[in-house]
This record gives C-alpha cells, structure tokens and sequence, in this order.
C-alpha cells in the first residue's frame, strides 16, 4: 500500500468525490477530506486544479485530478482489486462506469427540466437507461454478483440521488427493474456507501434542488405548500 499522506478535496454535494470516497473506504485507506465551495474557489485550490473540479486527490506533493483516474490509482496501488482480473471483463466493467456517468448526465436533465412536460420526458429517459442496465444483472447482489466491483462505486452516489427524489414524488422510474432495486438496496446498506456523505446530505442535496428554475423545484415548492397546485 501506498504509504503517502492522501488529502481528498471534495464538494458536499459532488457524486464524483462520493466515487473516489467509496473506493478509499473499501481499500480502508486513512485520508484527510476538505469541502470548498465550487462557487467561491480558494486560491489554492485554483493553483492545483488545472480544471477547476472536484475531486482533487494529494498523494503527499502529487495531485490528481478527474474522478476515475483517482479511482483507478487507488484501485493498482492499495490492497485487493476492485476490477476484475480478466482484461476483457475488466474492460466491460469500466465502459459500464461510463454508462453511469452518462446516467448522472440524465440525472441533471432530471432535476433541471424547465416544466412538468420536459420533466417527463427526463423521467423517460432515466427509466430507460435502467432498463438497460437490468438487462445485465444477473444474481446479486452487487453488479457483478457477490462481489463489489468498481461499477458498484460509480452507482452507489447514483442511486443516492433518488431517495431524495423519492421524498418528493412516486416517479416510477424502478417499476420494471427489480434487480436493479434490490441492487439499489445492497448498495444503500453497504457501509462504504452509506460514509461516503456526511449526515446532512439529504437535506442540502433538497435544498439545492429547490433553488432550482424547474419542474421538480416546483414540485418541492408545492408539496411545502408554498405554491398553489395547478388544476
């Protein structure tokens, strides 16, 4: 194991900082964690983020950007692989990890829709995308079995999302997925997972939907009676 001080600049909100969490908790690897606001970037953080994102992984006067390349250094350089071993399931696995970040694209639509109409062809695409990914699910109760697997990293912050979501609404977006269900629910118990955020994620993660210009921010804006409902 890589013995160097590692310092994880995260944002409280980020599903890319929640991956690089997740890995460092299943490797059981110390690390320091420091949140900055991405709307008021301190200067140092400008100094060594050459694109102004989160995460920042500090391996002692390294650093690393970009969620998965951070994720795949952990993965070669601290205790048993996540990824297969097998460099073609290796490689499935990872285009799956892109098949999530392409979800988390979705997830934004989701959330920023500008009316109930765009909201639900939002919501369509989503259940699609989950469809497709049922599809490749075979017994559990993670993604590649009884097995956690770097793929099950990239979902776990994915599927954080929609319990908030859930508070809000039945969107029905899992009603023809339950593999992909009882994968949700491995991945909520799974202690890795449940650390990755600090205790009042839900409700910052609420607040910033409900600052949102969209349908589901009216959503929230109506159930806290805030707005009248439309007849």
């Amino acid at each position: 194991m890589n013995n160097e001080k590692l310092h994880l600049v995260s944002h409280h909100l980020c599903p890319y900082v929640q991956r690089a969490v997740i890995v460092l908790n299943e490797k059981g690897a110390p690390f320091e964690r420091t949140y900055i606001d991405l709307a008021n970037r301190p200067e140092w953080f400008n100094k060594i983020s050459p694109l102004g994102k989160v995460p920042l992984l500090q391996i002692g006067a390294e650093v690393l950007f970009e969620s998965a390349v951070i994720c795949e250094y952990l993965d070669e350089t601290m205790g048993e692989p996540l990824h297969p071993g097998d460099p073609l399931q290796r490689a499935k696995h990872r285009a799956w990890m892109e098949f999530g970040s392409a979800i988390l694209d979705n997830i934004w639509g989701f959330y920023t829709a500008p009316d109930a109409k765009a909201l639900q062809i939002k919501r369509a695409d989503l259940q699609a995308k989950f469809e497709t990914i049922e599809q490749q699910l075979k017994e559990g109760p993670y993604f590649a079995g009884d097995r956690f697997s770097m793929v099950d990293a990239v979902f776990g912050p994915i599927f954080r999302y929609f319990d908030v979501f859930d508070a809000i609404a039945d969107f029905g977006i899992f009603d023809n997925t339950p593999k992909v269900r009882a994968w949700r629910s491995a991945l909520a118990a799974r202690p890795s997972v449940k650390d990755a955020v600090f205790p009042g994620y839900p409700a910052r993660l609420l607040a910033f939907l409900k600052v949102q210009t969209s349908g589901l921010s009216r959503m929230i804006a109506m159930s806290d009676g805030l707005l009248p409902k439309r007849t």
